[in-house]
């Protein structure tokens, strides 16, 4: 069951304080359309009733879907994390061992961890996927390499007869797609299929670039 807890914001534009709503815990099996709100990201947004700015609200959450097996533990960067909190996720790790347990720090971060696994992929051959692809195209452009490198690669989606992956990136102030065959996919499976010591920590486990970049440099 989804958790409701109000907790105070400030407008970003006029700044006025206001009570809002935000979940606690999300089980998008009981409530489907939660699933969709989160996708789309309107779950993290909120109007103000002062002057009508639409602002991001940032907070803890866990998303959980029972039928995928997949829980998602949301804690934006910057927020304090009490022994409480810390001690009872570690408990539902040891609980939910058959369960996909993964930790972000970002609202982009948790949208595009629900769109991998509902899209059926593995995110950590999704990371491989986007440092093979951001090798290439600093092979096509090593003037911009550095700015390759340090862009945040996003999933997008996976579609067509193919299964073409699509991975979007900010650069030069803009949003740019790059697409890669599922052939990629496969290829990264099987890297991770000869190197079985590429895995991630026990619990709710961090899996991105930061993570990947342990074991490839």
């Amino acid at each position: 069951m989804a958790f409701i807890k109000e907790i105070q914001a400030r407008c970003s534009s006029c700044g006025e304080n206001h009570t809002i709503s935000t979940y606690g815990s999300i089980n998008v099996s009981e409530d489907p359309l939660l699933k969709e709100k989160v996708k789309d990201g309107s779950l993290f947004v909120w109007e103000c009733p002062h002057c009508g700015q639409l602002n991001l609200a940032k907070y803890t959450t866990l998303y959980h879907d029972p039928d995928g097996k997949l829980m998602v533990w949301l804690l934006p960067l910057g927020e304090s994390l009490d022994p409480g909190t810390e001690n009872g996720m570690a408990n539902i790790a040891e609980e939910l061992d058959d369960y996909t347990l993964r930790r972000v720090d970002d609202i982009g971060s948790l949208i595009e961890k629900v769109n991998i696994f509902d899209a059926g992929l593995d995110d950590i051959i999704i990371e491989m996927c986007k440092y093979v692809t951001k090798m290439e195209l600093v092979e096509k452009t090593p003037q911009k390499r550095a700015e390759i490198m340090a862009a945040p690669f996003k999933f997008y989606r996976m579609g067509g007869a193919d299964n073409e992956i699509t991975l979007s990136f900010p650069m030069d102030g803009n949003m740019h797609g790059v697409n890669i065959g599922f052939n990629v996919y496969e290829d990264c499976t099987g890297i991770l299929r000869r190197n079985p010591t590429i895995k991630p920590e026990s619990g709710f486990a961090r899996i991105d670039s930061a993570w990947l970049g342990k074991f490839f440099r």
